[in-house]
């Protein structure tokens, strides 16, 4: 299939004074429009929101349920959610949140190495040495967690 291109190139229509009279009004039914959305959800009713753009047949919609969180009670300082170490993502986490806390002027927890340049640098060695008194909490899909404190972990 060609598709072949005109070279000619069309004007865009000029605005009238009557056009932005209309595109004003128009901004003020949405307010309007939003406003009494927002009283109709104030009052209990319920507005039907769309939430894409995209047909009904192409979006998969889950139910919502709601869930309680539940603590798990850790017998014997065992890890019962997750690995028995820190993940590298909980890793990548606290060292940031380390460093920034450093880089900020709180003190080290660990005596600084020679090799350490930077916050995050101190930051891994406090993470190495278990210095930091923080905890992890893993949640599972079910609202049940476990808070994990760093010197359980491997």
């Amino acid at each position: 299939m060609v598709v072949k291109h005109s070279s000619k190139r069309h004007a865009a229509p000029k605005k009238s004074a009557s056009a932005k009279t209309t595109k004003k009004t128009s901004t003020s039914n949405r307010k309007k429009v939003g406003i009494e959305e927002k009283q109709e959800e104030e009052r209990g009713g319920t507005t039907a929101t769309k939430k894409s753009s995209r047909s009904a047949d192409e979006v998969v919609t889950y139910a919502e349920y709601e869930y309680e969180l539940k603590e798990i009670d850790a017998q014997d300082n065992k890890v019962l959610i997750g690995p028995a170490w820190l993940t590298r993502f909980e890793r990548a986490r606290i060292t940031g949140a380390r460093s920034l806390q450093l880089s900020l002027g709180a003190p080290p927890l660990v005596k600084v190495p020679e090799h350490a340049a930077s916050s995050i640098a101190v930051a891994v060695e406090e993470i190495e040495q278990k210095a930091l008194p923080i905890s992890i909490r893993r949640i599972l899909p079910s609202g049940t967690y476990q808070d994990i404190s760093i010197d359980w972990l491997k």
